[in-house]
């Protein structure tokens, strides 16, 4: 993907409504590209401006008394819509600035886009295995941390191997389990700070789990229906 085409696709990915496919080449030339990386960052700014300086416009007193007046029967029709487009574009502005739509956050896309890429380039694992007493040494040297590997066959989510990946810019460790016919990267890394309760998002067709566990990082991403994936946090607390 060069400039050009990446420029097309700023407006679309920025607003969230670029296909994964798309986005996943796009975030790989974000990654090498400052030019088009500092676009981005200005449509982010944009974004943030907007949302804490647009001014809110709370309808006036009488607003209710002229809408009463408008829809009365001795008006005609084309009397009513300028008071009606006046009041459905202040509606829209209140909900707009008191609920606007959540977007998922710049690591959950990445975490995703992690996910995709690992079953598009055929790297799922560097160590595969159902033991885990052969993958977790297998991480031995490879990281400044040791990651829990869990054998959670009896809740349903089968180990099957795992791989070096980088996320958040740092390498981490990224744990296989299978789940029926459905593949589940499960990424961790020090996180640094107290535990967090399970946080669920979905992006593009993806559903992710999000929490902090003894000072880890966990991020399971997969196909799998939300509810059974939200299952893995609890099959994997001790």
């Amino acid at each position: 993907m060069n400039c050009r085409e990446a420029g097309d696709l700023l407006g679309a990915f920025h607003d969230r409504e670029l296909d994964l496919v798309h986005s996943v080449d796009l975030e790989a030339h974000l990654r090498d590209c400052t030019s088009c990386s500092a676009n981005l960052a200005r449509l982010e700014g944009l974004r943030s401006a907007i949302v804490e300086h647009a001014p809110y416009f709370e309808a006036p007193a009488g607003l209710r008394k002229k809408l009463s007046a408008s829809l009365a029967p001795r008006e005609p029709w084309f009397a009513k819509w300028p008071v009606l487009a006046a009041a459905c574009l202040l509606l829209a502005l209140a909900i707009w600035r008191l609920a606007p739509p959540p977007v998922p956050g710049a690591l959950t896309r990445e975490v995703v886009t992690a996910h995709v890429r690992s079953l598009q380039a055929e790297h799922l694992m560097d160590v595969p295995s159902t033991d885990r007493h052969t993958v977790k040494p297998w991480f031995a040297g490879k990281l400044d941390f040791a990651p829990e590997v869990d054998d959670l066959s009896a809740a349903g989510f089968t180990l099957a191997g795992g791989r070096l990946d980088y996320l958040d810019g740092r390498p981490v460790a990224a744990l296989i389990y299978r789940r029926r016919l459905h593949t589940i990267n499960v990424f961790t890394w020090p996180a640094g700070r107290a535990d967090e309760s399970p946080r669920r998002e979905s992006v593009q067709g993806f559903n992710v789990v999000h929490w902090v566990r003894r000072g880890m990082n966990w991020w399971a991403v997969s196909d799998l229906a939300a509810d059974e994936l939200a299952q893995f946090p609890t099959a994997g607390a001790s």
